[in-house]
């Protein structure tokens, strides 16, 4: 055999080895944004379902945020879609047998993100509602925090590296950092939860200004998964950003057709270039994840429905 052969034959057999020890399927990611079809029900080891679990399920409520998150018996709500959503969001958070929450975050004030907490406030138990303190003139910010007094409760203000417990996980709030901005989305709670080996960061609106300021104030922003700033907003998930938080896998809420172009060729872009596999929701429905705290898995709904129609 030649010497250019044997030398090519080690190298494909180091690869070999290389793939069997690292425990995961390595995907070809090197052209474009991988597709989600390519990944359902994840790569690596099988799930310790007998084991501690935690849920996040990426609610598709259109062309807005919602997102419930169950570890054990504990359950949040992280932003609670629009007004015309509030149906779906209701049913679907019934159907998983959800009662109660420890926590719900409102990100910021915008219709797509608390149109339907006010109802949701009343609907369901609450421990602790999380929201920035900011206020908007609008029906549906009113809406809220009417529904807030009506429960004698009181908001909390996040407070940046204040940390919660979620049963057997917890979060970290990573900003807002400032106490004035010029629009509201830089005032979004973003959040980055730990759970046993894995994390999960949550930004809301949040764009690039708030993003500067969450790596200048921490050391470690890593994440498996991110959920991706503004619907995939050209102003948020900057290239900066994307590589201080190194993430496996990016979610995208927004909805079909929108009106604002979302998720823009600019982000799609940025994560094609780190090779970052996407999930939107505008093409799988509501996509829900678990994880042991070392595998992570995702069950993308092929059908979905109760899934809102643009």
């Amino acid at each position: 055999m030649k010497k250019k052969n044997v030398v090519s034959l080690i190298i494909v057999v180091l690869i070999g080895i290389g793939i069997v020890f690292s425990g995961k399927m390595i995907v070809d990611k090197s052209s474009e944004v991988v597709n989600a079809n390519d990944l359902e029900n994840e790569i690596g080891t099988t799930l310790d379902e007998n084991g501690d679990i935690l849920e996040i399920h990426y609610i598709d409520v259109g062309q807005g945020d919602a997102t419930l998150i169950v570890q054990g018996e504990h359950a949040m709500l992280i932003d609670a879609g629009t007004n015309d959503s509030y149906l779906t969001l209701e049913k679907y958070l019934k159907e998983q047998g959800i009662s109660k929450f420890d926590y719900i975050i409102g990100t910021h004030p915008h219709e797509d993100h608390i149109g339907g907490m006010d109802k949701i406030i009343k609907s369901f138990d609450e421990d602790k509602i999380l929201f920035p303190k900011i206020t908007s003139t609008t029906k549906t910010f009113e809406n809220f925090v009417n529904a807030v007094k009506s429960k004698n409760k009181k908001l909390t203000t996040p407070v940046v590296h204040d940390k919660y417990a979620l049963g057997n996980a917890s979060f970290e709030i990573l900003a807002p950092n400032s106490e004035k901005y010029e629009g509201l989305n830089n005032y979004s709670i973003v959040i980055r939860i730990t759970f046993e080996n894995t994390n999960y960061i949550f930004t809301g609106d949040a764009e690039k200004e708030s993003e500067d300021e969450i790596i200048k104030n921490n050391s470690d922003i890593s994440a498996d998964v991110l959920k991706v700033g503004h619907h995939g907003s050209k102003t948020s998930s900057s290239a900066k950003f994307l590589t201080a938080v190194n993430p496996k896998y990016a979610i995208i809420s927004l909805g079909k057709n929108n009106s604002y172009g979302h998720p823009h060729k600019q982000v799609m872009d940025r994560l094609s270039v780190a090779n970052i596999p996407v999930y939107r929701t505008d093409e799988k429905g509501t996509i829900v994840l678990k994880s042991d705290g070392d595998v992570i898995q995702f069950n993308v709904k092929k059908e979905n429905k109760d899934r809102l129609k643009e």
